[in-house]
């Protein structure tokens, strides 16, 4: 299992489903103190949560590596508390590691980050243990397929593929 968070849940999801040996993605909240949060608490900030995803794969069909890829291609890392047009703590970007293996690959990913003179020492993504994951609401979850064109105005309107294809240039 693998919990990350980019921003709004709904474009994370998209980033992993459909990659070979990538089993389920799960929009939710994780990483503050409240508990069984609302998406209405998570978005006012209040809760210390972030909107994340949960992804269940199989290591041996896909990597925490490749994972760990797939994701630093989604964000800006260079964004502090928010991604794109979305502001606040709750937007956040952050690696949220379940045993030290992963914490070891996903610090090991920011420091090689941060070694490209692009981003010489301004990665802002946190790296944190995980915590409880509690999954979004049910109309959150493959939102991208239940509302197609409210998802593609989001995400066009918030400017993220521009910015993604200004950092990391083709999109993956």
């Amino acid at each position: 299992m693998a919990t990350f968070a980019g921003g709004c849940f709904w474009c994370e999801e998209t980033a992993f489903e459909g990659i070979d040996g990538v089993l389920s993605v799960t929009s939710g909240y994780t990483g503050g103190h409240a508990r069984n949060p609302t998406y209405e608490q998570v978005s006012s900030g209040v809760t210390g949560h972030a909107e994340s995803v949960q992804v269940v794969y199989d290591p041996a069909k896909i990597s925490y590596a490749r994972l760990l890829d797939v994701f630093w291609h989604n964000v800006d890392p260079l964004q502090k508390d928010g991604q794109f047009c979305d502001h606040g703590t709750q937007y956040r970007s952050a690696i949220f590691y379940h045993d030290e293996n992963q914490r070891n690959e996903a610090e090991a990913s920011k420091r090689k980050l941060e070694e490209e003179p692009r981003f010489k020492g301004k990665i802002v993504t946190q790296i944190v243990a995980a915590s409880t994951f509690y999954p979004a609401e049910e109309y959150h979850q493959d939102f991208y397929k239940k509302n197609p064109t409210r998802y593609h105005e989001y995400r066009m309107a918030c400017g993220r593929d521009a910015r993604l294809k200004e950092l990391w240039g083709k999109r993956r």
